[in-house]
């Protein structure tokens, strides 16, 4: 066994924490003591090992169809109710929990010891027999043979776990792990991470071969105002803020391109749909256009939230999120429609400019539930890869898909031409002498070719209904966020 410290006693000098330390672990130390040692968060504590100990079962599969079957079941401590005689604790894995129930007059005197020492959060393992009974929390418990307690908490905790009592937002990022446990939390990463693998599974089903962009990059990709510069050796250097450049090459090679990938991107504003890290999902098509790409992410997201409805039932009821599949096709609306909506609303945008989030938040208020794109914006609004209209030149094929007022994607057909790409660029104030790497490639043979950039993170805030971006990104970095 290892002995640790449990915690340490707020306010107290090493010295006096020490002298507590060493009275705890004497035998005659009085029981009430030692609770409120406990309780302040300084108690020696003696770890078991995990030894040959493994886990036979989840929680979820903890079912009443094992009765008297021993099991090995892992978590962490919940809740503990003491009721003299029977001693309840709900043991939580990341499948669920699962009721331990222990009858005084039952179990060993070990297993009571271990039961004295416990507290909320510490993990354990135990090992004893399932027991069917209609009361018991899914209809069925474990009654122990032999509790390992594996990890301490210290005491008291920055928030409380089970969320019945709320904590602001920051309270619970700055306590992370602890947040992370609570099921609602656990539940909107377990839906992440079906949407990631559907993701993945559909761009290869439709012959999209997966590419790993450099991440540490010489060339702003979209102009270097919002670029986080890094010491790269003698070099300046910067975090990449997206894969355009050479996932638009990549197409003159494999056609079919997507990376699922980690950006940066220096946002000074604090907004509630803002990150400074976030994960992309980009996707690029050789020989295609806006219209085969806007086809392709709408088929994307019929497929992911099929997906989700189909493996993350428990998760979506936790969440009181209920998915409906959208119909094919999504609405299709301009640019010019969407300004003269905002007009109908007192929201007065002129031609030309990008659209504030004011508007955006009214957009959410018209387009209800609704995933719909944008299409046909104006030239100088959009980056300078985006190609203009043959036919007027003052709009360009992009589109952003949005769902309510949140811009999911961002896509279009790119530039085809050399000469017109080396005009956006100086349209737009960069030297394309930087950006030799990809103009070269207009002498390999380039060819037509479309995508798009979709932030995941977005689209699940979306997908879900939250109101905060940071809700659904397990370490979040903004402006004012650098920890944990």
């Amino acid at each position: 066994m290892t002995t640790i410290v449990a915690g340490e006693t707020r306010g107290n000098s090493e010295k006096g924490t020490a002298s507590y330390i060493r009275q705890a672990d004497n035998a005659n130390f009085p029981r009430r003591l030692k609770k409120r040692l406990r309780e302040s968060g300084c108690e020696t504590m003696e770890l078991d090992q995990l030894n040959d100990w493994r886990r036979t079962h989840y929680s979820s599969a903890i079912t009443p169809d094992l009765d008297q079957k021993q099991v090995t079941v892992f978590g962490w401590v919940e809740d503990i109710r003491d009721l003299g005689g029977l001693t309840f604790l709900s043991l939580r894995d990341r499948k669920g929990a699962v009721q331990i129930t222990i009858p005084k007059k039952r179990v060993s005197n070990e297993v009571l010891d271990k039961v004295g020492k416990l507290g909320r959060q510490f993990s354990i393992g135990v090992r004893g027999k399932v027991q069917a009974k209609k009361e018991a929390p899914r209809g069925v418990e474990i009654f122990p043979e032999e509790i390992r307690i594996l990890g301490s908490a210290s005491y008291p905790l920055p928030m409380d776990p089970t969320g019945r009592v709320p904590a602001d937002i920051d309270v619970r990022l700055n306590a992370r792990i602890l947040d992370l446990r609570r099921e609602e939390c656990r539940s909107i990463f377990n839906i992440k991470n079906t949407v990631i693998g559907e993701v993945d599974n559909f761009l290869r089903q439709r012959g999209f071969i997966e590419v790993h962009t450099p991440k540490i990059i010489a060339t702003a990709t979209e102009g270097g105002a919002s670029l986080f510069p890094v010491e790269y050796f003698e070099n300046k250097a910067y975090l990449a803020q997206s894969p355009e450049l050479y996932k638009e090459a990549l197409t003159s090679v494999f056609e079919k391109v997507y990376e699922i990938g980690v950006y940066f991107r220096a946002e000074e504003s604090r907004t509630t749909r803002h990150l400074s890290e976030f994960i992309s999902v980009d996707v690029e098509e050789a020989f295609a256009d806006i219209s085969d790409v806007m086809k392709l992410q709408e088929e994307l997201t019929v497929s992911v939230i099929d997906q989700a409805r189909l493996l993350c039932e428990k998760e979506l009821k936790t969440l009181a999120v209920e998915l409906r599949t959208p119909i094919l096709p999504m609405r299709r609306y301009t640019y010019d429609q969407i300004l003269k909506e905002l007009d109908e609303v007192g929201q007065k945008i002129v031609w030309g400019e990008d659209i504030p989030t004011v508007a955006y938040r009214e957009l959410g208020n018209l387009h209800k539930g609704e995933f719909y794109f944008i299409t046909d914006w104006p030239t100088k609004v959009r980056p300078f890869y985006i190609k203009p209209k043959t036919d007027r030149p003052e709009l360009c094929d992009a589109f952003d898909f949005m769902y309510e007022w949140i811009e999911v994607t961002s896509g279009g057909t790119r530039v085809d031409s050399k000469d017109v790409y080396v005009a956006r660029l100086k349209e737009q104030g960069l030297d394309p002498t930087k950006f030799k790497f990809y103009l070269d490639n207009f002498d390999c043979g380039l060819p037509p070719h479309a995508g798009f950039g979709m932030g995941l993170d977005r689209f699940l805030m979306g997908l879900l209904n939250r109101e905060n971006i940071k809700e659904v990104v397990l370490f979040p970095r903004d402006r004012f966020r650098l920890v944990p």
